[in-house]
């Protein structure tokens, strides 16, 4: 059953990249892609170089491991940018209440490609490129050959908690919280965490699953846990704009509609930021800050292997890749 999977999974995306090779405004070619990813002055790798989204639980393990030089109190927050392509941050300069953009004027700001799908392009995805094995992946650091969740509607493994979990589990911090509005993610009965929800809410492990009725939602649940001066340790956030915006149009920076997707999921990012900076205790604290996305799109969807799904990025206000 797998490899018949794996085969429909090439044709499906084979028939993707003739769209995108072939068709005209609103679609895109793969040359036009690399072409502006490699004009995009941010990111510090290239395609071929890019990094495994599993990488990022490291980097968030690690940080919390290394104690802060100056004895700080330290605390993170993710900005997730659901289905935002990585060729899309080309439209930064023209937004001036962005969030990357601030967290880019970070003095050790830095910003990288990543992957998913499990291998990186050109090589036959092993998990569809979409939402809950991206996020999946990054919060377990493990691909869905251990995580199993390498489609939607799947429950993660217990195997493999989340560093949402894993971090408070350990007493390496107090508490972490999750911010959403995708039943997916934990409110449905398939949902990909509802099992780890369940484990924390029966033993008590505090860690925060919250879902909103929607992005705006997600915001303010965001805005009140930094408002409050014992704020989660960890917020892990994810706001749905480029993914709807493609799903309902084209996934496209090219696309007027998605390109406005993403400026406006970019602007939460801005005044989570800044929220952050506004805390009364924020300079005895060593704040974290990462922007990232989960899969890329192509013509009305993502799941399957072309290089516009494969590709994600991770932006961050500290130094991750060595």
């Amino acid at each position: 059953m797998l490899i018949f999977q794996r085969i429909a999974t090439f044709f499906v995306g084979f028939a993707f990249c003739f769209c995108g090779l072939f068709m005209g405004s609103g679609f895109d070619s793969t040359i036009r892609y690399k072409q502006t990813i490699k004009d995009i002055p941010i990111y510090e790798n290239t395609i071929n170089t890019a990094v495994p989204q599993t990488e990022f639980y490291n980097y968030i393990n690690d940080f919390f491991s290394t104690p802060s030089a100056d004895g700080k109190v330290k605390k993170a927050i993710v900005i997730g940018y659901d289905g935002c392509r990585a060729d899309t941050l080309q439209h930064l300069s023209a937004d001036n209440e962005s969030g990357i953009n601030a967290v880019m004027a970070e003095s050790d700001s830095q910003a990288f490609l990543t992957y998913c799908g499990g291998v990186n392009y050109p090589y036959i995805n092993t998990q569809n490129t979409s939402t809950a094995p991206g996020w999946c992946a990054m919060l377990t650091g493990v691909w869905a050959d251990k995580n199993l969740v390498d489609q939607n509607h799947i429950i993660k493994s217990d195997d493999y908690p989340t560093v949402l979990t894993s971090l408070v589990e350990s007493k390496t911090i107090d508490a972490s919280a999750f911010y959403v509005s995708w039943s997916g993610h934990f409110a449905d009965s398939d949902a990909t965490y509802i099992s780890e929800k369940n484990y924390c809410e029966t033993n008590n492990i505090n860690v925060n699953f919250v879902t909103a009725a929607d992005h705006a939602g997600t915001k303010q649940n965001v805005l009140n846990d930094l408002a409050k001066t014992d704020c989660s340790d960890f917020i892990f956030s994810i706001f749905e704009s480029p993914d709807h915006e493609g799903h309902n149009d084209v996934f496209s920076p090219y696309n007027e509609n998605f390109k406005n997707g993403f400026l406006n999921v970019d602007k939460i990012g801005y005044d989570i930021f800044n929220a952050v900076k506004a805390r009364p205790t924020y300079e005895n604290e060593d704040w974290l800050i990462i922007i990232t996305a989960d899969h890329g799109g192509n013509c009305f969807g993502h799941g399957n292997m072309t290089i516009m799904e494969r590709m994600t990025f991770i932006v961050s206000n500290k130094e991750l890749l060595k």
